[in-house]
């Protein structure tokens, strides 16, 4: 399994991001996530930044890393035209290290234009629309598309590197896999649920060869009860699950359905404190469950340094030797 780092919008600012980008490659982790917020999930997070300015500095700032984003929603905010221009130029700064993961997004991000919220299905189908648009545009040529959600009029990506931009889309459930699995290059979850891995090495063209990205988020600091703490105060959205946190419209909403969510609940769910043991029995469920990618993320912007620190020294050596 290869062991990512996130680079969190919600928790840090665009320079300090840049900067744990370029520490993470140091420290010797083999993939970047990063996510694409309008919003952070809670007011206590403070940050929002534009991931896609955000991903060409960590272009030029990284030399061998491969990067990704987890996820952009090309359906609201961003038409999937524009999308396609956005991944084409981040695969020619960073000499092919990028993937576009997208995935249906959240009302958190994508109210602030104010279309309103469409129901899940809905959701799904203009992210299979978009999956076509932006596939046609990076096979090269000119696009035209009439869809029942999108349209695009002779579209062409002037910028087209070498490397075709591979796809990668989130899914939760069998509906999902069976739509996404058959176009998409690459499965993005967040639980290590091996028959959504099954299901997918099924319906994917390439069987079990493909890669699986998960994500686990971890609070480490020397502290226990200082790490249980901030991971209580940042990261106590997370409870909700993501059918539940599609659907929030802001942080104040979160912050009200997470009001009962004790820190003994949240260390439950998060490793927290300076062991590896606990951040390595989370990581062999993912591996277990047949992923073959897992993207950490340290809880708390203003703890990244010296995590970088202890994952380059401690934590990197130790899960790969297990």
């Amino acid at each position: 399994m290869r062991i990512g780092y996130t680079l969190m919008t919600e928790q840090s600012g665009a320079k300090a991001l840049v900067e744990h980008a370029a520490g993470a490659e140091r420290a010797g982790f083999d993939f970047e996530v990063m996510s694409d917020h309008y919003f952070p999930w809670l007011d206590e997070q403070g940050h929002a930044p534009y991931a896609w300015s955000v991903l060409g500095a960590v272009s030029v700032a990284t030399d061998q890393i491969d990067l990704m984003t987890y996820v952009t929603c090309p359906t609201m905010r961003y038409h999937p035209a524009v999308v396609a221009q956005k991944a084409a130029t981040v695969q020619e700064l960073s000499g092919g290290r990028f993937t576009l993961g997208l995935g249906s997004g959240e009302n958190l991000n994508e109210h602030v234009i104010g279309r309103g919220w469409p129901p899940v299905n809905v959701r799904h189908e203009m992210l299979g629309e978009a999956v076509e648009i932006i596939s046609q545009l990076f096979d090269g040529g000119y696009v035209d598309y009439v869809g029942d959600h999108f349209r695009v009029d002779s579209a062409k990506l002037w910028e087209r590197p070498d490397k075709r931009v591979p796809i990668a889309v989130a899914v939760s459930g069998s509906q999902s896999v069976q739509r996404f699995a058959p176009v998409a290059d690459t499965m993005v979850a967040v639980e290590p649920d091996a028959e959504l891995v099954r299901s997918w090495d099924m319906f994917h063209r390439d069987g079990g060869t493909s890669r699986k990205v998960g994500q686990l988020p971890i609070s480490w600091d020397p502290n226990r009860d200082e790490a249980i703490r901030r991971a209580h105060e940042q990261f106590r959205w997370f409870a909700g699950g993501w059918k539940v946190n599609a659907e929030i419209p802001g942080t104040a909403g979160f912050a009200a359905a997470s009001q009962y969510v004790t820190p003994d609940d949240v260390a439950k769910n998060i490793p927290c404190g300076p062991e590896i043991a606990p951040i390595a029995a989370a990581v062999k469920e993912f591996r277990d469950a047949g992923f073959t990618d897992l993207a950490l993320v340290q809880v708390g912007g203003d703890h990244q340094t010296d995590f970088l620190d202890f994952a380059k020294g401690e934590l990197l050596p130790a899960l790969r030797e297990s």
